[in-house]
C-alpha cells in the first residue's frame, strides 16, 4: 500500500507547477515631482523650480538595468513638460511639445514615461518656454555595472543665475540688439587666430548676458557643497554644465583624474587637470584624493573670472574659503578637449546615404538666431530614412560659438573644420565661431527631432529645426 500524498508534500515536491500563478504586479514608477521654491542666493531670496525624486533630492538615479519607469507630478503652479536631455527614448516620450507629439503638463496633472534607459551621466531639464533659466532642471544619473560604479559618486550639476525675468532679458536681447555684449573677445579675453583648437578670433562674442550668480549644486562658491572623502578612495566625480547661456573651464586644482566618458558614453581614458566644458555637456571623471586636506573643484565662465564649484575634502580637514573670481581670465571655450576625444564604442565604419550641410546664422546686432537663415517657424526640416548612415556638417557662420543639440539620436563628431577625427559620441558638440564640425549618426528612431542651438536664448529666438524620418 502506498503512502498518502499530503497536500503540502505535492507542492514542495513541485507540484505548484501544475497549478496557475496570480500575475506579478509591475512596480510602481518612480515619481519624479516638479515644484516651485525658494533659494537664497548671496542672500537674497529667489523663487526657483525643482525636480525632486522620491529620495527628496534634485532628480533621478537608477541603478543598472532598471527601466525607466518615471511619473512626473506637476506641482508648480504652470504647465511644463520635461525633457530627458542625451536620451533616446521614442519620441512621443521626448518630452517636448514642439514636435506634436505631447502638449504640456497642466499643473496638478501627471503624465507617465516608460522606456530602456541609457547608462551614463544624463540629465533633465524643461523645454516649455524659459523654464529652464529658473533652474527646471536636475540631474539624470544611470549607473551600469559596467562602467566603474563602484567609485563614489559626486554630482555637480552647473547653472547660471540671474534674479531678473527671462522673458524679459530675450525681449531686451532682442531690442537692444544682444544687451552689453560684456564678453566680446577685445575687452580682456585675448584673441587668437580663428578656426584653430582653440577657436577664438578678435571680434567674437562669448557672454550674451552678466548673470548674477554661477552655481554648483545650487550654491555659489562662497558657501560651496563640501564633499568628505578618504584619501585614496576611488571617486566618480559627474559634472553636468545645465547653464542655460554659459561655457565653463573645469579646473581640479591641484588634482589630476582621468576622463572616461563625456556625454554619458564612454571615450578612450585621458589625463586632464583643466578642461573646456560647453553648455549641455558632461564628462565623467574618475579620481582619488592624494592626501589628507580640502581640494577645490572649480568651474570657471569663459572669457571671465567669476567661477563657482565644489570642495572634496577629507574627513575632519579645514575648508578655506575660496574667491568666487579667479586672479586671471580663462580664455574662451575651444575644441582643446575635442580634437583629444575617442569613442570607446564609435560607430561601425560604414558610408553615409545621406549628407547634409547646415549654416548657423544670425547675430548679436540683430539677435536673430536661426539655422539656414530660418527661425524655427519658417524651418526647413532635414528628412532621413530608417537605417541610414547620415552625415551633418555644421557650419558655423556667426561670430558666437553653439552648443548644437540633436535629440534621440548619439552621433560621433567625425570631423573638425574639415579635418577627418575619429571623435566621441555625443548628444552635444560646440560649433566654433566661422568654423565647421561633421557629426554622423545612424537613423535608428524615427520620428521627429529636434535639433538646435543649446543656448536657451539663441533657441527661443529661433536657432532650431527638426529631423523627421519619411
Amino acid at each position: 500500500m502506498k503512502p498518502a500524498i499530503h497536500r503540502r508534500d505535492f507542492l514542495l515536491a513541485g507540484g505548484m507547477a501544475a497549478l496557475p500563478l496570480a500575475a506579478s504586479a509591475a512596480p510602481a514608477p518612480v515619481p519624479l515631482t516638479v515644484t516651485k521654491r525658494s533659494l537664497k542666493v548671496h542672500g537674497r531670496a529667489a523663487s526657483v523650480y525643482g525636480l525632486t525624486g522620491p529620495d527628496g533630492r534634485a532628480g533621478l538615479t537608477l541603478g543598472p538595468a532598471s527601466p525607466f519607469s518615471v511619473m512626473v507630478k506637476n506641482q508648480c503652479g504652470v504647465p511644463t513638460i520635461i525633457h530627458w536631455h542625451g536620451q533616446t527614448p521614442s519620441a512621443a516620450q521626448d518630452g517636448v511639445v514642439e514636435t506634436g507629439y505631447a502638449g504640456p503638463i497642466a499643473d496638478g496633472a501627471s503624465r507617465s514615461y516608460d522606456f530602456t534607459p541609457r547608462p551614463g551621466t544624463y540629465w533633465m531639464h524643461s523645454h516649455l518656454g524659459l523654464q529652464e533659466q529658473a533652474l527646471m532642471a536636475a540631474p539624470l544619473i544611470i549607473h551600469s555595472s559596467e562602467n566603474g560604479d563602484s567609485a563614489q559618486d559626486i554630482v555637480v550639476l552647473l547653472h547660471d543665475f540671474i534674479f531678473d525675468d527671462p522673458e524679459e532679458i530675450l525681449s531686451n536681447l532682442q531690442r537692444r540688439g544682444g544687451g552689453s555684449m560684456q564678453g566680446m573677445m577685445g575687452q580682456g579675453a585675448a584673441g587668437m587666430m580663428g578656426g584653430g583648437m582653440g577657436g577664438t578670433m578678435p571680434g567674437m562674442d562669448l557672454n550674451d548676458i552678466d548673470f548674477d550668480a554661477y552655481l554648483a549644486n545650487d550654491r555659489t562658491l562662497s558657501d560651496p557643497e563640501i564633499v568628505r572623502a578618504k584619501a585614496g578612495d576611488p571617486l566618480r566625480l559627474r559634472l553636468i554644465n545645465g547653464a542655460t547661456a554659459t561655457a565653463f573651464w573645469i579646473d581640479l586644482g591641484g588634482l589630476e583624474g582621468q576622463l572616461v566618458a563625456v556625454d554619458g558614453d564612454p571615450v578612450q581614458p585621458l589625463t586632464v587637470r583643466k578642461f573646456p566644458l560647453a553648455g549641455a555637456q558632461r564628462a565623467d571623471i574618475l579620481l582619488r584624493l592624494p592626501a589628507s586636506g580640502a581640494f577645490p573643484i572649480f568651474a570657471q565662465r569663459e572669457g571671465g573670472r567669476a567661477r563657482t564649484g565644489i570642495v572634496l575634502a577629507t574627513p575632519g580637514s579645514e575648508i578655506p574659503k575660496f574667491a568666487e573670481a579667479a586672479d586671471t581670465l580663462c580664455p574662451p571655450c575651444g575644441w582643446q578637449l575635442e580634437a583629444r576625444l575617442a569613442a570607446a564604442r564609435p560607430l561601425a565604419p560604414r558610408p553615409p546615404q545621406r549628407q547634409y550641410q547646415t549654416r548657423l546664422t544670425g547675430s548679436m546686432m540683430g539677435y536673430d538666431w536661426g539655422i539656414d537663415g530660418r527661425q524655427w517657424a519658417d524651418r526647413q526640416p532635414l528628412t532621413v530614412s530608417g537605417g541610414e548612415r547620415v552625415t551633418i556638417n555644421i557650419v558655423n557662420d556667426t561670430m558666437m560659438s553653439h552648443p548644437m543639440h540633436l535629440h534621440g539620436h548619439r552621433f560621433q563628431v567625425v570631423a573638425l573644420n574639415g579635418t577627418p577625427i575619429a571623435g566621441a559620441m555625443r548628444d552635444t558638440v560646440l560649433v566654433l565661431p566661422r568654423a565647421s564640425v561633421r557629426i554622423a549618426f545612424d537613423a535608428d528612431n524615427p520620428g521627429r527631432w529636434l535639433f538646435h542651438c543649446h543656448n536657451l536664448y539663441h533657441m527661443a529666438a529661433g536657432m532650431m529645426t527638426e529631423l523627421i524620418y519619411s
